[in-house]
C-alpha cells in the first residue's frame, strides 16, 4: 500500500508540514535528506522568528520543530531522495535507502544561497559572513560591512543593512550595476552606502573567532586590496533544490516550483510546494513554515476530497 503522504525535506517548511499533516492522523513520512533542518543550521541567533523574544539558535530551532513533529506520530527518515516520478499516481520517490509510494507529495527540498567559493568563507559563515540581511543585519549595528553583487537584491541588501551598519561597500564585479534603476538610485543616494567597481571577493580573513575583512582583486588593474570590515554579506542568487523535478511534469518558473496562486498546488494534482523550493521572494524561516502549514492542510484536503 502507497503512503498517504510524503514530505521531502526538512527545514522549517518539511517539519511544520509533517506536524499538521501528522495531527490529520496522516502519518507522513519524511525524508530529511543530507542537511536536516535546512538553512537554519547554518545560522546562528534567530532573532525574527515569534514566539522567542530572547532570540534562539538555528539549529535549536529546528531541533524543536523535529521533536514536535514526531511527538505527533510523523516518521522522519535520514535518508537521500534520488528521484522522484510523479507522472502518475501513486507517485514514486526513491531514496538512497529504497523506492517509495505516496498517494500525496509535498516538495520542501529549500533552496541554497550561492556562495563565492572563496577562503575563509565557509570558516566565517555565520561569523560575519551571511547570505540574508533581512535576517542578520541587527548584528551588525554600528559596524562596517561589505556586500558583494551588483543586482537589485544586492541593493536591497545595501539598503537593509544601511539602516543599521556604520557604512556599507558594494563590491561590484564589473564597471556597471545590474539592478533596476529605481534600485541603483536609492542605494545611490544613501550616504552610507559605497561602490567599489571592478572588484572581486577573493579571500575571507579573519582572527579564528570572526571575520575581519577581505582581501580583494581589481580585475581591471590586477591590484590586490585588503579591506578591514565585520561583515561579508553575498547577493549572487540562490538557487532552488529542484534537481529532484529535472525531466517530470511539475512547472518551474526560474528554476523555482510554481504554484497555483494562494495555494501550495502544483500543476500535478497532489503534488504540493513550500517554502523556498517555491519562493525566490521572501525566503524567511516564517515564510516557510506558514506554506509547510498551508501545503499540509491543500494534501489533507486532496487526500480526503480529491480536490484539485
Amino acid at each position: 500500500m502507497p503512503e498517504h503522504l510524503i514530505i521531502i525535506g526538512a527545514g522549517p517548511a518539511g517539519y511544520t508540514a509533517a506536524i499538521y499533516a501528522a495531527r490529520a492522523n496522516l502519518s507522513p513520512l519524511l525524508f530529511e535528506g543530507p542537511e536536516p533542518g535546512g538553512q537554519l543550521t547554518s545560522t546562528t541567533a534567530v532573532e525574527n522568528f515569534p514566539g522567542f523574544p530572547d532570540g534562539i539558535q538555528g539549529p535549536e530551532l529546528m531541533q524543536i520543530m523535529r521533536k514536535q513533529a514526531e511527538r505527533f506520530g510523523a516518521r522522519l527518515v535520514g535518508e537521500t531522495v534520488e528521484s522522484v516520478d510523479v507522472a502518475a499516481a501513486p507517485f514514486s520517490v526513491r531514496t538512497n535507502g529504497g523506492t517509495y509510494q505516496a498517494e500525496a507529495v509535498i516538495l520542501s527540498m529549500g533552496a541554497s544561497a550561492r556562495w563565492l567559493g572563496v577562503p575563509g568563507e565557509k570558516e566565517y559563515k555565520g561569523r560575519g559572513v551571511s547570505a540574508c540581511a533581512t535576517c542578520d543585519a541587527p548584528f551588525f549595528r554600528g559596524k562596517d560591512v561589505l556586500v558583494v553583487g551588483g543586482g537589485d537584491a544586492a541593493m536591497e541588501e545595501a539598503d537593509d543593512l544601511a539602516k543599521f551598519a556604520a557604512s556599507v561597500r558594494i563590491l561590484v564585479r564589473t564597471a556597471e550595476l545590474r539592478a533596476s534603476p529605481i534600485m541603483q538610485e536609492r542605494a545611490k543616494a544613501n550616504s552610507k552606502i559605497s561602490f567599489l567597481w571592478n572588484t572581486e571577493a577573493k579571500e575571507v580573513v579573519g582572527d579564528g573567532a570572526k571575520m575581519t575583512g577581505v582581501k580583494t582583486l581589481n580585475n581591471k588593474t590586477n591590484e590586490m586590496a585588503e579591506l578591514k570590515a565585520d561583515g561579508l554579506f553575498l547577493a549572487i542568487g540562490h538557487q532552488p533544490n529542484t534537481g529532484l523535478l529535472q525531466g517530470q511534469p511539475v512547472e518551474l518558473g526560474k528554476g523555482y516550483v510554481m504554484v497555483k496562486p494562494g495555494t501550495t498546488q502544483t500543476n500535478v494534482p497532489g503534488v504540493f510546494a513550500a517554502g523556498d523550493v517555491a519562493d525566490w521572494t521572501y525566503r524567511q524561516a516564517i515564510t516557510a513554515a506558514g506554506t509547510g502549514c498551508m501545503a499540509a492542510l491543500d494534501a489533507q484536503r486532496f487526500l480526503a476530497h480529491g480536490e484539485k
